[in-house]
């Protein structure tokens, strides 16, 4: 058995309420069994305020998540939130980690997490929930990682984000404690039933035809169709402009390809004209541009909700959403609008939290039981439990 309780606060300014407030939903909501963890996201706020450890430290179980810069669960919508996603049960046991910084490295402090945390386990984790820092490294390399470790296991998560337009003060979280460089990281043994869904643009919105990544290594795209990056864009009509717009990606070279695409956002040119991208693109791979569509962004998220409402024995629901999405409804005065689908459509019995991301983590799809896990940018991501 598996029980889920979505818990938040408003109460940036003082810990000893922001506790009390806390106390109080935990006893109305939910009766703690044997295990429990929680996945903890707030505004950076709460962190200079002292309000994100009074809270953690008086729980009585492990926390790891992110800051963010909205929020949602069931009775409530906020920029200026704490919320903490719980899971309890007798039958499913959770292990919390940190890694070590990951500046320098990314494969090896996460191999020496997992080993100190999982020591004592004599199988593998049925669902990792990772919460990689923003901007040290490209998206897929976290991804790639944990893939190395726990091969055939689903991989869902999100990186920190914050309301800055620098993202400065975005945070991981673990135990009341947040870091810049370190990875968070839940592990979920035992009798959980993970399943997923992610809602991304329509391919109708594409504006410009299929193009091939001829010459690539990672984020960073030489040639598009045997020219320069920035040369390809350039006879296309799009210099600087092209950071706006998402590209639907092919990755048609990987042997674990499922034919579903994954969006991918722009992030600079270099000196040389080479295109850098936050998560790899791959030789050898094909994409379309796709214009940014608020409507569509909705329209594809509640076409996600509805599918989630008929699925059977839900316990609860983790939903991450990419923070362009957020700037793109903030375009037409609807940036907590997809947060607000969420909250008026998911069946008012099953709990909830959502938060904006900075790169979602999910399976694309899971076949014979085996994950195709994936980095994606604009993109919502669910975690069905």
């Amino acid at each position: 058995m598996l029980k889920c309780a979505s818990l938040y606060t408003t109460e940036v300014d003082n810990p000893e309420i922001a506790v009390s407030k806390i106390n109080e939903q935990i006893d109305a909501k939910i009766t703690l069994l044997e295990n429990s963890v929680g996945i903890i996201m707030c505004h950076p706020e709460f962190i200079s305020t002292g309000v994100l450890k009074a809270v953690c430290e008086n729980l009585p179980f492990d926390v790891a998540g992110i800051t963010t810069s909205s929020q949602a669960v069931n009775s409530e919508i906020g920029e200026l939130m704490l919320t903490i996603f719980v899971m309890t049960s007798d039958d499913v046991r959770f292990k919390t980690g940190l890694t070590e910084n990951l500046d320098c490295e990314v494969d090896g402090p996460i191999k020496s997490a997992y080993k100190r945390i999982a020591a004592d386990m004599s199988e593998p984790p049925k669902l990792a929930i990772i919460f990689p820092p923003l901007g040290l490294h490209s998206g897929d390399m976290y991804v790639d990682a944990w893939g190395k470790i726990i091969p055939h296991i689903p991989i869902f998560g999100t990186c920190a984000i914050d309301d800055t337009t620098v993202f400065s003060e975005c945070e991981t979280i673990h135990n009341g404690t947040n870091y810049k460089s370190a990875m968070p990281f839940v592990l979920c043994y035992g009798n959980i039933n993970p399943r997923f869904m992610i809602a991304t643009p329509s391919e109708k919105n594409t504006v410009s035809d299929k193009a091939e990544i001829t010459k690539a290594a990672g984020n960073c795209v030489e040639q598009i169709n045997n020219d320069t990056a920035i040369k390809y864009f350039e006879k296309l009509g799009f210099t600087e402009s092209v950071k706006f717009t998402p590209f639907m990606i092919d990755l048609l070279k990987r042997e674990d390809y499922d034919g579903i695409p994954v969006i991918r956002w722009h992030a600079y040119f270099t000196e040389e004209g080479e295109s850098i991208f936050y998560g790899d693109v791959d030789e050898g791979s094909t994409f379309t541009m796709l214009k940014c569509d608020p409507d569509d962004i909705l329209v594809t998220a509640r076409q996600k909700l509805e599918m989630l409402n008929k699925l059977p024995d839900v316990n609860g629901v983790l939903l991450f959403t990419c923070t362009v999405r957020r700037a793109t409804l903030s375009g037409v005065n609807k940036h907590l609008m997809e947060l607000q689908s969420a909250k008026n459509m998911i069946n008012s019995e099953i709990p909830f939290m959502m938060g904006y991301s900075g790169g979602e983590i999910c399976p694309t799809s899971v076949k014979n039981d085996v994950p195709t896990n994936r980095f994606h940018n604009y993109s919502l991501v669910i975690l069905v439990i």
